[in-house]
């Protein structure tokens, strides 16, 4: 008998029908004789209609009233979930964050998580309950209800599974599992079987929208055993996500090709070359919380130097304007910005022991035209920047590249 940590994500609990189904899963598992606690997201769309709500009353809501609001969503799975479980016979009760306890920081809307009680689970968990536990949300030390911002529950369900040492956390969600690649602009990608943390880190910082970066952090840290399956499939292996050991690593050299659409690029010309210039430059960017990605300073020249960077294209603007003030500060010659841009990477922790990815990945690039504007490198990633225009072709052609259509042994 194994302790089962299963997550549903909001289209898998997006009507009563697919909430019975996901009743009829869970039984299946209890049937076996595991213990299983499920943690839920709100109905599909109900979060953002709740947020919506909120600024019909208040254009800026108050964090703290708006995190009452949000986690009413969840609230109303967890009770329709433990109904839906008793209606088939299998005894159930939910409990919302506070109620676990899920103690949280204050940090209203994106709350980070501090610690789990988990004396209640366990006990209902002993007596034979399925416990159902409402995800993306806690409380703060006074008593405040707060959230854990967009993806929350994925970030609960691992937490939930650390604090139980639970044998697996099962991220049930639309997909079967991690592909090598979006299937939709590659039909030829495979589903993994298998993938480190270290490259499911990558991969969610890159753009795929599988797993919440957080929780997979979450998971690495606590070593939390993950598996990602579909809610809308009978159970299949799914994509085990695991620690690297010393027989993955002759694993194929590349598991996937990310790729984010959402990047802006500003590159600010003439600056003078420095010491402290650049923290002159991504210092009020960083102050106002943008986040900023890739990074490029040029080799100077005649004392000038050239700097450009990404950030996220939600926050061009804001970005712009920031820059626009520097610009006189230090003495920049000009500052031009680029939303028709995204970034392309190939991701395996194959890279260690095997060399030329780099070559393989540019020539194939320049093989079909496709300029790269900018580079960045880890030890298991290898990212560029290219006009938005040739992504799917980049997508599609480094996934053939390095053979990512080929059937595992």
């Amino acid at each position: 008998m194994a302790l089962i940590v299963q997550k549903y994500g909001g289209t898998s609990v997006g009507t009563t029908d697919r909430i019975k189904n996901v009743a009829v899963r869970v039984a299946r598992w209890r049937a076996q004789g595991h213990q299983v606690v499920v943690v839920v997201s709100a109905m599909s769309g109900e979060t953002n209609r709740l947020i919506g709500l909120a600024k019909e009353i208040q254009p800026n809501p108050d964090p703290r009233e708006l995190d009452v609001v949000a986690s009413t969503g969840e609230q109303v799975t967890i009770g329709l979930l433990a109904m839906a479980l008793k209606a088939i016979g299998v005894d159930a009760v939910s409990y919302t964050g506070g109620q676990v306890t899920v103690l949280t920081d204050s940090a209203f809307t994106k709350a980070r998580i501090e610690s789990i009680d988990d004396k209640n689970i366990r006990r209902d968990l002993t007596n034979g309950k399925v416990v159902v536990v409402a995800g993306f949300q806690g409380i703060d030390a006074e008593g405040s209800i707060t959230t854990l911002g967009r993806g929350g529950s994925d970030t609960s369900a691992v937490a939930i599974a650390a604090a139980l040492k639970a044998d697996e956390c099962q991220i049930y969600t639309d997909v079967d599992g991690v592909y090598t690649t979006d299937p939709r602009i590659v039909p030829e990608a495979r589903r993994l079987r298998t993938i480190t943390f270290e490259e499911m880190l990558e991969m969610a910082s890159l753009g795929s929208k599988v797993l919440q970066i957080r929780s997979v952090e979450f998971a690495g840290k606590y070593k939390v055993k993950l598996r990602v399956l579909s809610s809308f499939q009978d159970e299949g292996e799914g994509t085990l996500i695991t620690f690297e050991d010393d027989k993955n690593m002759e694993k194929p050299i590349i598991s996937g090709i990310a790729f984010n659409r959402d990047e802006a690029k500003f590159t600010v010309t003439g600056v003078p070359d420095r010491p402290g210039i650049a923290y002159q430059i991504l210092g009020p960017v960083a102050a106002a919380n943008i986040d900023v990605d890739m990074i490029i300073q040029n080799v100077g020249h005649d004392g000038m130097t050239d700097f450009s960077f990404t950030v996220g294209r939600g926050d061009f603007d804001r970005a712009k304007a920031i820059l626009d003030q520097v610009k006189a500060q230090v003495g920049a010659k000009e500052i031009s910005g680029d939303k028709s841009i995204a970034k392309v990477s190939v991701v395996g922790v194959g890279m260690r022991s095997h060399v030329g990815i780099a070559s393989n990945m540019f020539r194939t690039l320049a093989e079909e035209g496709i300029n790269i504007q900018m580079i960045s490198t880890s030890e298991i990633k290898i990212s560029v920047v290219i006009d938005e225009k040739y992504l799917e072709l980049a997508v599609r052609v480094l996934h053939r590249a390095f053979e990512l259509d080929q059937v595992e042994a």
